[in-house]
């Protein structure tokens, strides 16, 4: 089914797979609708465990979203697909050319991919919440946000603007953006702590392309 994100174009057929929850397919989505690229949106409804489907593991054998499906090209891994968009669709580009601030981008998007995602997916808390309970699985990924985010307050906040490096929407506030929505919503973080990234969250709830790529308006969202 077509995302319904605005008019977009791109050379060959995109097709996403993607879970509506998913703060990592989140950022591609985000990615694909500021590039204008149109795609295909292919849910994987991973509480069901169509992510171990057979033709879900000859996508990606690490059995995680998103995917991106270009053509003969598989890539799968929300970084490794932002950018493989940047290279291959350079229009609108995520990415600044002054060296800095493309270094900063780079920095500011691993903290949030290696440092913050991946100690509260899904996995990791029902991992959690079997051996220790509900209480101490919040605690987890409360605390596992709330570090991450004081590395990026002090990163950015030299350098923040209407968006996290400027006045641009660039690579950091993918994301940042779906990072800080999940970290407000499902987790109760107190923003108040991180006085530069809750400016950018006010900036990015304002933003057209944010509101379409989010969760509850993807095609499998659960309401």
């Amino acid at each position: 089914m077509e995302s319904d994100s605005g008019n977009r174009k791109s050379s060959s057929k995109l097709v996403l797979y993607s879970y509506w929850k998913s703060s990592c397919a989140w950022r591609v989505r985000l990615a694909l609708i500021l590039k204008e690229l149109s795609y295909e949106y292919k849910a994987v409804d991973l509480l069901k465990g169509e992510q171990f489907s057979p033709e879900f593991e000859r996508l990606n054998p690490v059995h995680y979203v998103p995917v991106l499906v270009d053509g003969d090209v598989v890539v799968s891994d929300s970084f490794a697909i932002l950018l493989y968009l940047e290279e291959k669709y350079p229009e609108k580009a995520l990415l600044p050319k002054d060296p800095q601030k493309r270094a900063l981008n780079l920095q500011a998007a691993s903290i949030v991919s290696s440092s913050i995602q991946p100690l509260q997916m899904l996995t990791i808390l029902k991992y959690l919440d079997e051996k220790v309970g509900p209480e101490e699985r919040l605690l987890w990924a409360k605390s596992s946000i709330e570090k991450g985010f004081l590395a990026l307050e002090k990163l950015l906040r030299d350098f923040a603007g209407t968006y996290g490096t400027g006045e641009e929407v660039n690579m950091v506030d993918v994301f940042l953006a779906p990072q800080i929505a999940v970290a407000v919503e499902r987790w109760k973080v107190d923003m108040t702590k991180f006085p530069t990234l809750n400016g950018l969250f006010e900036s990015y709830k304002a933003l057209p392309e944010f509101i379409a790529s989010t969760p509850e308006r993807q095609p499998d969202a659960v309401h």
